[in-house]
């Protein structure tokens, strides 16, 4: 922080100086110089098209604007999942999904999964978390793990609470989410006490919460994350002008999985315009909270003489719909819940870039090991981004030739009652559902239809079949939704005989008991006509 606030255009300017604005370091040469420190922030559920025009006139990012000046903006960047715990395992493993098998929010990497800050570990870096992780097994309630397991059930109960804002604090108050500002100051302190003392490399992670909806305690004893929580001060930040109110569909007219998913997420009753405006407002309001978190870490390396010595990476988890396709949250591939943001900046690299290949957050994994000159294992389903950060022929860096026009994302999770596919290239985003007969596709034309709001699958069936061979040469996804719908109804027997007599009380008073109260043998008997 600079004179008691967050670190403002003085700061920035100031940041710009030392960092040498405009100049444009010369391309590395592996070997011929020190290995370079890494910094990795992510956040959790920022909208990547913030991050670029014209999603970022909504709100004041400095921090992020200042790793665009300094460094490469990529502009289509997507989550391999778009649900916190199997999107991290995808980061942290460089694999897809479906081969990990990180079906839900509980199953994710077992704990002594090999990452790539493990191989840098190995490879003579200094290592250093702070905050945020979730890619392994075993977290998050028992109302979310359930979730995910029934959602074959032929039911439906409203999961979450109603979508809220809540304003706290005062007009000079920006420290609103605590425990990501701990986080963070550890890793400033770390940085200025210990980091800078290396004679070794160092790589940093730091995860933070932000800007993931806060709790809703007001939904009952098993409640989930529905308010839109910020102080005076983030939200002075936002361009309430620009904020654009989303357009929906009918209800009838919606996508049935879109349905369940907007039913399961408490999205179907009436929002006033004024509501939803609010929602995208304090939404945008927590990323510039986000942003100023950012900010510290890059001030601290700037203040220490190690950002000219650290590449900076900046992502998210997934994005956030913020009422978009009238659903709040993730667990989509629409654009605002699947698409991440992904900044990168350090030595070697050029300044001012915009990148508009299709990148995922499995190409973390090659790209740290690139960085630091580890040999990069072929299995991986992600490649490394530094030939793109670098403009080289990518044939002559890597040994697996040019990466793919197309990136793949997968959702088997709970809020949807289906396994979703969904592949992105060039103008098209195509997504399949189940066995890809018994759920109707989706096919959007994102040149022309930015919104996704017309699904084009049935004008265009040379393209759906064509896009759906690409997509069954990377994944057998019927396969692998029969998988799923399997491995959910074991867990769910294993959970339920486990309870005992106990089941009946427990299985009432999750997130969904207000919905469950109200016909409980009705949902008993349906969860047993699935068994």
């Amino acid at each position: 922080l600079r004179d008691g606030g967050p670190l403002g255009l003085a700061g920035v300017a100031l940041l710009l100086m030392a960092a040498g604005a405009g100049a444009r370091p010369r391309p590395a040469v592996p070997g011929d110089q020190p290995r370079s420190n890494v910094v990795l922030v992510a956040c959790d559920s920022l909208d990547g098209r913030l991050t670029f025009l014209p999603g970022n006139q909504t709100v004041d990012l400095p921090s992020i604007n200042f790793m665009k000046r300094h460094g490469t903006v990529f502009l289509n960047a997507y989550t391999n999942s778009p649900i916190c715990c199997p999107s991290r395992a995808a980061m942290w493993s460089g694999l897809f999904t479906h081969i990990t098998e990180s079906w839900n929010n509980f199953k994710g990497l077992d704990p002594d999964y090999v990452t790539w800050m493990d191989l840098m570990e190995k490879h003579g870096y200094h290592t250093q978390k702070f905050g945020k992780l979730d890619f392994t097994s075993g977290h998050h309630s028992v109302s979310n793990r359930v979730e995910a397991w029934t959602r074959d059930v032929n039911f439906l109960l409203r999961q979450e609470g109603r979508p809220m804002v809540k304003l706290t604090g005062h007009r000079k108050q920006f420290r609103v989410m605590e425990k990501d500002w701990q986080n963070t100051d550890k890793a400033v302190n770390w940085i200025k006490e210990e980091a800078v003392n290396f004679t070794q490399p160092f790589i940093l992670y730091l995860g933070l919460n932000l800007p993931h909806p806060y709790p809703s305690p007001y939904a009952g004893e098993n409640f989930g994350s529905s308010t839109f929580l910020t102080s005076p001060y983030w939200l002075e930040k936002v361009n309430y002008d620009a904020i654009k109110i989303p357009k929906w569909i009918s209800l009838s007219e919606m996508h049935p999985v879109d349905y369940y998913s907007s039913y399961t997420k408490n999205c179907t009753g009436e929002f006033t315009k004024e509501e939803v405006r609010n929602i995208r407002a304090f939404y945008y309001a927590m990323c510039a909270e986000t942003d100023a978190m950012l900010g510290e870490i890059i001030s601290a390396l700037q203040d220490t003489g190690l950002l000219g010595k650290t590449v900076v990476i900046f992502t998210a988890d997934h994005g956030e719909l913020a009422m978009e396709h009238r659903q709040f949250y993730k667990m989509s591939m629409y654009e605002g819940s699947s698409h991440v943001p992904l900044l990168v900046m350090g030595p070697g690299f050029r300044e001012q870039q915009q990148i508009p290949n299709v990148v995922s957050l499995v190409d973390i994994y090659p790209t740290m090991l690139d960085i630091a000159r580890v040999p990069v294992p072929q299995n991986l389903s992600g490649y490394s981004l530094i030939p793109l950060l670098r403009e080289k022929a990518e044939s002559e860096a890597s040994p697996r030739g040019p990466r793919p026009s197309w990136v793949l994302s997968e959702f088997h999770g709970c809020n949807v009652n289906s396994s979703v596919y969904m592949l992105r290239t060039g103008k098209w985003k195509y997504i399949a559902y189940s066995d890809g007969s018994s759920v109707l596709p989706q096919l959007f034309d994102l040149t022309a239809d930015p919104d996704e709001l017309t699904n084009l699958a049935i004008k265009f069936p040379v393209t759906v079949h064509s896009l759906d061979k690409i997509l069954r040469s990377i994944v057998n996804y019927p396969k692998v939704s029969s998988s799923v719908h399997e491995y959910n109804k074991q867990q769910f027997i294993s959970w339920k005989q486990s309870l005992g007599q106990n089941y009946s009380s427990v299985i009432a008073n999750l997130r969904w008991h207000q919905d469950w109260l109200k016909d409980q043998k009705k949902y008993e008997n349906a969860i047993d006509k699935w068994l």
